[in-house]
């Protein structure tokens, strides 16, 4: 069955569709020994599939895997990075960073810390990432100042960013300290640096964000402790369902993989 490449590509875990469309348009997928455009098929069992030269075959595809990474400070949510800065996959050991296709799902700023979602599987990466599914996102976040409940509500209601209002969010005090205010705020949008830039607009900019739950998937699991920065787990069977139940897809096998941190 002829499909389009960049669904191939994150079918096999080589990478997520957006990356594999950046490699077709780097000219580094060819089928049949022709460099390939964005929006071309194949047929895996009919066509060569060659990325850098090599050939991928459909039972080279590796097991899917589901990961839940406490990102640490300093640490920038992609695969690769220009100027060398330290990448999610970094703080993942060797025998995860080549070969099996993980890659994050979705972004946390370079400052900020916690939940981060990792997988090879390109089609629910897809899913997650269009702006159809809102999946709700857990953060703790510093600000400084008191911001009083007027500023808190309006937060809440959504506000104008970019020139256009903000989602709904839950919005709520959880301590106050030294000039500073810890919020618990649950989003279910994702736009670019969202919290800090509200919270700058707003007038009680972020000092610290550290996201704590992507919908029921925490880091902090019942009876353990949290996962420490660095850190990553598997997920629970009942959480990969949540996810594919969210974006309305069948549930893939996850393999094992230990509990684990580097750092």
């Amino acid at each position: 069955m002829d499909e389009r490449l960049q669904k191939i590509l994150a079918q096999w875990g080589i990478a997520s569709r957006r990356q594999a469309e950046e490699m077709i348009l780097a000219g580094r997928v060819r089928v049949n020994g022709n460099i390939v455009q964005i929006g071309q098929k194949a047929n895996p069992t009919r066509d060569r599939i060659e990325v850098d030269g090599m050939p991928v075959k459909s039972n080279h595809r590796p097991q899917p895997v589901y990961l839940l990474l406490n990102k640490p400070p300093g640490v920038v949510s992609t695969c690769a990075d220009p100027t060398q800065r330290q990448t999610v996959l970094d703080v993942l050991p060797p025998k995860l960073r080549t070969g099996c296709g993980i890659h994050p799902v979705g972004r946390l700023d370079i400052e900020s810390t916690g939940a981060l979602l990792l997988t090879n599987d390109g089609d629910l990466t897809f899913a997650l990432t269009h702006p159809r599914y809102c999946v709700p996102k857990t953060y703790q976040v510093w600000v400084a100042g008191d911001p009083p409940k007027t500023v808190l509500q309006n937060w809440s209601q959504g506000v104008i960013l970019s020139g256009r209002i903000t989602l709904p969010a839950k919005i709520q005090v959880l301590e106050r300290r030294d000039s500073q205010t810890l919020l618990e705020v649950i989003l279910k949008e994702g736009r670019n640096r969202q919290i800090r830039r509200v919270a700058e607009q707003l007038g009680y900019p972020v000092i610290h964000l550290h996201r704590t739950a992507i919908g029921p998937i925490r880091l902090q699991t019942p009876g353990k402790p949290e996962l420490r920065s660095g850190q990553y787990r598997n997920l629970l069977d009942s959480e990969i369902s949540f996810l594919w139940n969210q974006v309305n897809l069948s549930v893939n096998v996850p393999v094992n993989i230990k509990e684990h941190s580097i750092l």
